[in-house]
């Protein structure tokens, strides 16, 4: 009992913050290592068995390929980037608009949901050229690729969320008069932000693929045009080099949405 009474408030404080930072160095560390571990045992595995260079490289020919070609990475970088970036916000402003359409009319649910529904079953890569027909080989047919494959996951998520009230908070906006607007605004928008940025989640990856996939169409620039001439070109060294910025990016915009998902969602 003695020992209990002189543990003191500051303490318990103290060491909830140390716990919590071995914690934060333990979830780091292990993936980390993990990443390593895979990374060591693929070097080891290519030049123990001999594997030739063209069919997989070991991680430092991929390190060499990285350095010696940064400058050709970079600069079809920036296409890719604009591209999945362009395509993740008007895939998903329309897919919000559009969800919020939904919401307040029925009849435009019955009318134009079936009608996305049978667009996310085309393939993107039966899609792709098709787009790249109509828009051109520019830019544009690009961003249209990433928009489409950006657009469903959040249109469905973000009818699930704005539909996610409980009929008696509805009810009770009802007693108090509440107009659609502050209804929407103070009680469906709150409720749908959870499900949204969990469909921006899953879009700030997928833009990046549907940019890839449009240039694998028709592109002089970009990741994807990249990835096709070292392929063509036995160029494996580079081809994961390219594969890897890519996922980098993937990355970035997916580290981009949480950051933003932490300073709106506060609750």
């Amino acid at each position: 009992m003695a020992v209990a009474e002189n543990i003191t408030m500051p303490d318990l404080e103290a060491a909830e913050r140390a716990e919590a930072r071995r914690r934060k160095i333990v979830s780091t560390a292990v993936p980390l290592g993990t990443a390593a571990a895979l990374i060591l045992l693929w070097q080891l595995g290519v030049k123990a068995f001999g594997v030739p260079t063209y069919v997989a490289p070991a991680p430092s020919d991929v390190a060499v390929a990285f350095v010696e070609k940064f400058d050709i990475l970079l600069m079809n970088f920036w296409p890719t980037l604009m591209e999945s970036v362009a395509g993740f916000a008007v895939g998903n402003i329309v897919a919000i608009l559009i969800a919020v359409a939904f919401v307040h009319s029925r009849h435009v649910t019955m009318a134009f949901f079936p009608i996305a529904v049978f667009i996310n079953t085309i393939p993107i890569l039966a899609i792709a050229p098709i787009l790249v027909l109509i828009f051109g080989p520019g830019i544009t047919a690009k961003i249209v690729i990433a928009a489409l494959i950006c657009f469903f996951p959040t249109l469905v998520n973000m009818v699930r969320g704005l539909q996610a009230i409980s009929p008696q908070a509805l009810e009770l906006s009802r007693i108090l008069s509440a107009s659609k607007s502050e209804v929407f605004w103070k009680m469906r928008l709150p409720a749908s932000l959870p499900f949204l940025f969990s469909a921006l989640k899953i879009s700030a990856t997928t833009s990046v693929i549907g940019a890839i996939v449009g240039e694998w169409v028709g592109a002089d620039l970009g990741l994807g045009a990249l990835i096709i001439d070292a392929t063509f070109n036995f160029n494996s060294p580079l081809l994961y080099a390219t594969v890897f910025m890519s996922s980098g990016l993937s990355v970035l915009m997916f580290a981009l949405v949480t950051l933003a998902e932490k300073l709106i969602i506060r609750w």
